[in-house]
């Protein structure tokens, strides 16, 4: 269902402050050092162990400046799900060019992210090869 227009403004505006506000603060602050600006991960500092965004602020910190490898190994799943979010945005708002549609019927089915997400939650905890390259480097 569509958003009613003054709720598609409101998160328009909202996007157009937080992204380049994001990107600023990403080029600007390194969240590889101390006294940055960024929270830890509550669930790591908590645990010790690595949850599903673990390495997402330093994998985007690595994304606005251009090194994309380091990106991916910071956290692969969100640097491949990245560029999702725009499309699955737009699809809850009517655009749906056919080429996307059996993309978005996987994307869109909740029984994949409630396999998808705790796999990965696990996998990036195991202590062996290759599971060790999801855990953030």
């Amino acid at each position: 269902m569509p958003l009613p227009r003054p709720a598609l403004y409101a998160l328009g505006a909202g996007t157009a402050v937080a992204v380049p506000a994001g990107i600023w603060l990403l080029l600007n602050f390194d969240p590889n050092v101390a006294g940055n600006p960024f929270p830890p991960c509550m669930f790591h500092a908590l645990t010790g162990y690595y949850c599903v965004g673990c390495g997402m602020t330093r994998a985007l910190h690595a994304l606005v400046h251009g090194d994309l490898v380091r990106a991916f190994g910071m956290n692969p799943l969100a640097m491949l799900l990245l560029p999702l979010a725009p499309l699955l945005v737009a699809h809850a708002q009517g655009w749906r060019p056919r080429l996307l549609e059996p993309l978005m019927r996987v994307a869109l089915k909740p029984g994949m992210w409630l396999v998808l997400l705790p796999v990965y939650w696990v996998a990036r905890n195991l202590p062996w090869y290759p599971f060790t390259l999801l855990a953030p480097g």
